[in-house]
């Protein structure tokens, strides 16, 4: 369980390749994937979760009772939930999005956040991007690590539904996008084109670059974006948190891909 805590911490993560789940979706979704490697809950945990426990361990994984003060070692909430997984990193190589192989099939909706340091915004923006069917979200740049405690949390089992990559160098990111046909949008205030008007380019592959928190998207960035979209206000708001603003537009282009239905 020593080295279960020590996951808590990033360089931890990256020398084991493992990190924690804490709380019943975000297990559920880590076993269904096949990503739990052990399983620590405790009394009052297998009281909630007794059947999801039961199951993890008819599935070979090994699952192992520890004390509350175990229990709240293992969590990082105020009120742990007494149930924790160890997994597998779910991170995937840019390839793995992006064949080298021209043939191969491209993404239709991707999410590309560059600098975002937030856990909870990157959470929320992989949950949103799980739930209007993207193809994947790529975090471009110095980005917050997805298997941070808080950013599992915030995703509540989406981290592992869709593909989640890590590339350091954005304009490699925007290279290989521009190679793949995949038109880039950025999302800045000042856009040239009207989320609303924005129908036609959501027809074909589209991938959405999102800004940092603070400081918004680098103008270099939104400048190789092939369009820049801008979401009306029609409010006294001056503009959208970063989260929000994923949410919307990835949404609008979903409803174009899925259709209304």
């Amino acid at each position: 369980m020593v080295a279960a805590v020590k996951l808590h911490r990033g360089v931890a993560r990256k020398r084991a390749g493992r990190f924690l789940a804490e709380g019943a979706n975000s297990v559920a979704a880590a076993l269904e994937a096949g990503r739990v490697r052990e399983l620590f809950y405790s009394a009052e945990g297998a009281t909630r979760e007794h059947a999801l426990i039961a199951g993890a361990a008819a599935d070979g994984v090994r699952t192992t009772l520890v004390s509350d003060r175990a229990a709240q070692a293992l969590g990082e909430t105020v009120t742990p939930p007494g149930l924790v997984a160890v997994c597998d990193l779910v991170d995937v190589p840019l390839d793995r999005i992006l064949p080298p192989d021209p043939g191969a099939s491209i993404p239709r909706i991707l999410a590309v956040p560059v600098a975002i340091a937030d856990p909870g915004n990157a959470g929320t923006l992989i949950r949103v991007a799980d739930a209007v069917g993207a193809d994947a979200v790529v975090l471009a740049g110095d980005s917050v690590d997805p298997h941070n405690g808080k950013c599992v949390r915030a995703c509540a089992g989406s981290l592992f539904h869709v593909p989640i990559v890590r590339a350091r160098d954005t304009g490699t990111v925007l290279d290989r996008l521009d190679a793949a046909g995949i038109t880039t949008v950025a999302t800045t205030a000042a856009g040239e084109v009207d989320l609303e008007d924005a129908e036609e380019l959501f027809t074909r592959p589209v991938a959405w670059l999102f800004g940092n928190e603070a400081h918004g998207l680098d103008p270099e960035i939104a400048d190789r974006a092939r369009h820049r979209i801008r979401i009306p206000i029609r409010g006294r708001a001056e503009s959208l948190n970063l989260a929000a603003a994923a949410a919307i537009c990835l949404y609008a282009n979903s409803r174009t891909r899925f259709g209304r239905g």
